[in-house]
């Protein structure tokens, strides 16, 4: 006894499935490649924002061992220059600033005992903008 085997016409239909198999896996590695950039970016930005808080505790650190001057310094990406041991601090803290940030600078307003370190930097790279987006990290301490 011979059985009937009917034959479906189904070509092409393993092709199709390959396609949205690959069309969605494509989605998904796309998905993954931007969620990688994202976190580069904020990653990129954490560490300006870290060296920019060791900066200016570095400062602090600085004028605690030097009491006897004043190491009032206006905003600025240019290192001061002279003899002695502020004007010598001042210099290595600008330029390391200007080493560890893009387009960074600091200042200092001493008021009393209590003294306000600031540390400016460009972070245009985190905003995802062509134009300067200036951050500032500012600390307070007791000198």
């Amino acid at each position: 006894m011979m059985k009937n085997y009917s034959i479906k016409k189904t070509n092409g239909f393993s092709l199709l499935e390959v396609l949205v198999s690959v069309f969605i896996l494509a989605v998904g590695l796309l998905g993954l490649a931007s969620l990688q950039m994202n976190s580069l970016k904020n990653n990129h930005s954490a560490q300006y924002r870290t060296s920019a808080t060791i900066l200016a505790y570095d400062l602090i650190d600085r004028m605690r061992l030097n009491r006897g001057e004043s190491y009032a310094l206006t905003m600025t990406t240019t290192p001061p220059t002279g003899s002695g041991l502020k004007n010598q601090d001042l210099n290595a803290w600008i330029t390391q600033i200007n080493n560890d940030l893009p387009s960074g600078g600091g200042g200092v307003v001493v008021n009393g005992d209590v003294v306000t370190v600031s540390v400016q930097w460009d972070d245009a790279r985190a905003e995802n903008s062509s134009s300067a987006s200036l951050k500032t990290i500012t600390v307070s301490s007791e000198r």
